[in-house]
């Protein structure tokens, strides 16, 4: 099997002879790769789903005559969205019986994430749960046009619908998003304010402390997929989500708990040993945490070593 193009000559600091010259194929899945896999994971919620579905992309874009393509990046769009339609209904199966909460894989994001604000709020982790929320025809629609800003012909396309269909579809999705999204885009600055004084309320044992950045509504969701410990239902409530939160303080105060740049927000990585145990990232509405999520699952924390390229 073909592997999917990661580099080219160029990006190896060497010279470019015209034998290891990238085809024009090549070329165009390099210069699109970053925004594919972000279509992809926006769709998935899952780094290892979205790059196997730039497998699937590279291999059919591989085979296109590319004389008879009059928009590369749309065409690479349209292979994408449509791979990851299939692969988005197979993980909802999955996901019927995934033990506990399910919570998107997080990434470790570089700091032009976070300087574009609406693509940094796109991949939040936020936002990534309330488009869990929508059918997957309706996802599809509302990351291409409302994160992409694809025309509702190219989107019709990927999604083989009319255009009609995709503007009542898109009409839809956002009404739904905007019931359920936090009710303002939050700052990094408000995030990384919120975040440092969770870590000294952790790191000094403050209960208090804790249970005055919780809204009343707090919901605090792990994910530890059954292979590690989690709470296995959400925790509704700020006096419930403190107590759980004070019954792992000593454990969480005796780790390297460090701030970093995930899903293009400030988040904290708890390390033991020097390896990385939870990924917790929060949701922020009105100055107070109104969500707490805890990546605890190992399978989803490879992505947390090195940084992942995104792009729109």
């Amino acid at each position: 099997m073909a592997s999917t193009p990661q580099t080219t000559p160029e990006d190896r600091g060497g010279s470019i002879s015209r034998a290891d010259r990238p085809d024009a194929a090549t070329e165009a899945f390099v210069a699109h790769r970053n925004l594919l896999f972000t279509v992809a994971y926006e769709m998935l919620g899952s780094a290892a789903d979205a790059e196997d579905v730039l497998q699937e992309t590279w291999l059919r874009w591989a085979g296109v005559d590319l004389d008879a393509v009059q928009n590369q990046r749309a065409y690479l769009v349209r292979i994408t969205t449509r791979q990851a339609l299939s692969r988005l209904r197979t993980l909802g199966r999955r996901k019927e019986s995934y033990v506990g909460p399910w919570l998107p894989e997080p990434l470790l994001t570089a700091p032009d994430v976070a300087e574009d604000v609406e693509l940094a709020d796109s991949v939040s982790m936020a936002m990534l749960l309330v488009l869990e929320t929508l059918a997957p025809t309706e996802r599809a629609v509302f990351v291409l046009r409302e994160v992409f800003d694809l025309e509702y012909d190219e989107i019709a396309e990927a999604v083989d619908k009319t255009p009609a269909a995709v503007r009542q579809i898109a009409h839809r999705a956002r009404a739904h998003v905007a019931a359920r999204r936090p009710r303002g885009v939050v700052s990094a600055v408000e995030s990384r304010e919120a975040l440092e004084a969770f870590q000294r309320a952790v790191e000094t044992g403050d209960l208090q402390g804790l249970l005055d950045m919780l809204a009343p509504d707090v919901v605090f969701l792990g994910d530890g997929g059954g292979v590690v410990q989690a709470v296995l239902r959400p925790v509704v409530g700020a006096e419930l989500v403190a107590g759980v939160l004070a019954a792992g303080l000593g454990k969480m105060s005796a780790a390297a708990l460090r701030p970093a740049q995930v899903n293009g927000y400030p988040a904290l990585i708890l390390r033991r040993d020097g390896e990385i145990d939870t990924v917790v990232a929060v949701r922020i509405d009105d100055g107070l945490i109104t969500g707490l999520y805890a990546v605890r699952n190992p399978e989803k924390l490879s992505r947390m070593e090195r940084e992942t390229a995104l792009g729109r």
